[in-house]
């Protein structure tokens, strides 16, 4: 099967989202599938390449990059219409590797809408959606209003906050975009994927015939075994700016929403001399400008060093206050074996069992966390349970696991599946 996954990013920009793409992309060219990715051209990466797996990468002109700065981010994200640079961009790239289905991920499906319906449309492809967040019904994509999870989209809430958030006219335009895209989505859409069930259920596409929930996942090499945390001779071999003793250690955009405030507040409540924590991640409009004692950050490193320091943590804390989607950074923790200290809020509700293979605190709750992080400092015997846990549960989320089912998705979409009907019958199904 020719399949075309469509991404706003791909790497090297990374995040869950690119990475989801990237295992994906591998995976299904190792599976025998002819794949190509086409994603934004950015200015960290080159021209269009072709990957070790065989899979080739089209980097394609946006008129959303031209408009810098309109999304308050670093990086011009696709916008929430079509794109007319973009559209056009894509049917040369449709024309060129003719895809049996085009997989598309958040708002870059907004671009290939118009070449599937519409009168420059074509049924000659499948079209899938994977939802990474909240970008269906939300114009800022979180689901959160002034600090907190937000009830629900209505144009009385969507219209300030987004007016807030973008910081100008933009925000009342994107809301209304969002708006008008979403039953056009629906209906020209043959599959939707949720990447968890809050993603689905926030998204208002859980009772969809043809919509589905198939979580984030990491490369199968990810549960290789790894090493007992603080091993000398491990940081001995490496260039990373990493302690040698055991540390504490949080992936992710260095933000309020995804707890980096409440984990330095729980941190600093702690006893002095424990060991360090580091920070990993994007530097964000709120990241922290001052850092307690034993913390040090670091801004955009490689997904392999990102993962080499999973593996020499002591363990991981993940404490979003945010309905967080399906964060890849938990599961890239459990694969590599270690526990992790996180809250019951969006996906991970779905990944993480308190007890069993991490500890789940109350969002937001500096003393919670507090409390769970001494707990595993001072009990060895439940770090080594949790971390079993966290290894065998982390199972269920790789590229492995997950890819039969899609490809069972794009077989349905596809315009040569023979019974087209059969797609009305699909159910939601909920991680394993």
């Amino acid at each position: 099967m020719k399949i075309l996954l469509l991404a706003q990013f791909f790497p090297p920009v990374y995040g869950g989202e690119e990475l989801h793409v990237l295992h994906l992309a591998n995976a299904l060219a190792a599976r025998g599938h002819d794949v190509a990715v086409a994603t934004q051209r950015m200015a960290e990466a080159s021209d269009d390449e072709v990957l070790a797996s065989g899979v080739r990468v089209h980097r394609f002109a946006t008129a959303a990059m031209r408009l810098p700065g309109v999304y308050q981010t670093g990086r011009a994200h696709h916008l929430p219409i079509p794109d007319p640079l973009g559209v056009r961009e894509l049917r040369r790239i449709i024309r060129q590797f003719q895809p049996d289905v085009v997989h598309a991920h958040n708002w870059s499906v907004n671009s290939a809408l118009p070449l599937r319906t519409g009168p420059f449309g074509s049924r000659r492809f499948g079209l899938v959606l994977t939802l990474h967040d909240f970008g269906h019904v939300c114009a800022t994509k979180r689901l959160m209003r002034n600090g907190a999870p937000c009830e629900g989209p209505s144009m009385r809430r969507c219209l300030p906050c987004a007016a807030k958030h973008y910081r100008g006219p933009v925000g009342p335009v994107t809301v209304l975009a969002t708006y008008a895209m979403r039953p056009w989505k629906e209906h020209g859409i043959d599959h939707i994927i949720s990447v968890s069930s809050a993603v689905a259920s926030g998204n208002g596409v859980l009772g969809l015939p043809h919509s589905t929930v198939l979580p984030n996942f990491v490369a199968d090499a990810a549960l290789q075994q790894a090493p007992e945390p603080g091993r000398a001779e491990e940081a001995q071999h490496s260039d990373l700016p990493l302690p040698s003793d055991p540390f504490l250690l949080y992936v992710g955009d260095l933000c309020r929403e995804k707890g980096v405030h409440t984990l330095l507040g729980a941190y600093e409540s702690m006893a002095p001399g424990g060991p360090p924590l580091v920070l990993i991640g994007k530097r964000r409009l709120d990241t922290p400008a001052s850092l307690p004692s034993g913390v040090t950050m670091y801004f955009d490193w490689p997904h392999e060093h990102v993962m080499e320091a999973f593996r020499r943590c002591l363990f991981a804390v993940l404490p979003s206050v945010w309905p967080d989607p399906c964060p890849t950074t938990v599961l890239e923790a459990m694969a590599c074996g270690r526990p992790v200290v996180t809250t019951p809020v969006g996906g991970i509700v779905d990944m993480v069992t308190d007890g069993k293979n991490g500890l789940v605190v109350p969002p937001g709750n500096e003393d919670a966390l507090s409390a769970a992080m001494r707990k595993l400092l001072d009990d060895s015997q439940l770090r080594g349970q949790l971390a079993a846990g966290a290894r065998e549960r982390a199972r269920s989320f790789t590229v492995s696991a997950v890819v039969d089912r899609l490809e069972e998705i794009y077989r349905r979409a596809a315009p040569s599946y023979p019974d087209k009907a059969a797609r009305q019958g699909d159910e939601v199904r909920e991680p394993a």
